[in-house]
């Protein structure tokens, strides 16, 4: 009879542990979809006028604003609260230019804390980062 009560005890513990990994692997799923957006908001700055507009843009959408076309493919917030970061993968068209070759004024991920590591280059806009959500 002691033995039942001894397996009991052990199937107790098992079940717990199996519990608690998998209460463990759901948060972390939750946490990391709440960290992914589905909408980014980029601010363009016309250096000539120096007018700007604020473009929200749904992530796989192409928008268009004058002579450039912007598409946002992925946009992440950062899980740190005290110093956020806002991360989105972008891909800028020149439509004034007509030369096939340069396809892409910009192709890559955007920084909105340092938005010199990967520059935007353009001479008549800049366009930088703003939210993801």
């Amino acid at each position: 009879m002691k033995k039942n009560i001894k397996v009991g005890k052990t199937n107790y513990k098992v079940n717990f542990f199996i519990l608690f990994l998998f209460l463990n692997f759901y948060t972390n799923l939750n946490s990391n979809s709440d960290l992914e957006g589905t909408i980014t908001e980029i601010k363009v700055l016309d250096k000539i006028s120096s007018k700007n507009i604020l473009v929200k843009l749904k992530n796989g959408d192409e928008t268009r604003h004058k002579d450039l076309s912007i598409k946002s493919m992925k946009c992440k917030n950062s899980e740190f609260d005290d110093n956020p970061e806002i991360t989105a993968y972008v891909q800028v068209k020149d439509l004034s230019n007509k030369n096939k070759d340069d396809v892409f004024v910009f192709n890559g991920w955007m920084f909105s804390s340092s938005p010199s590591i990967a520059p935007f280059d353009h001479p008549v806009y800049d366009i930088w980062l703003i939210k993801c959500y």
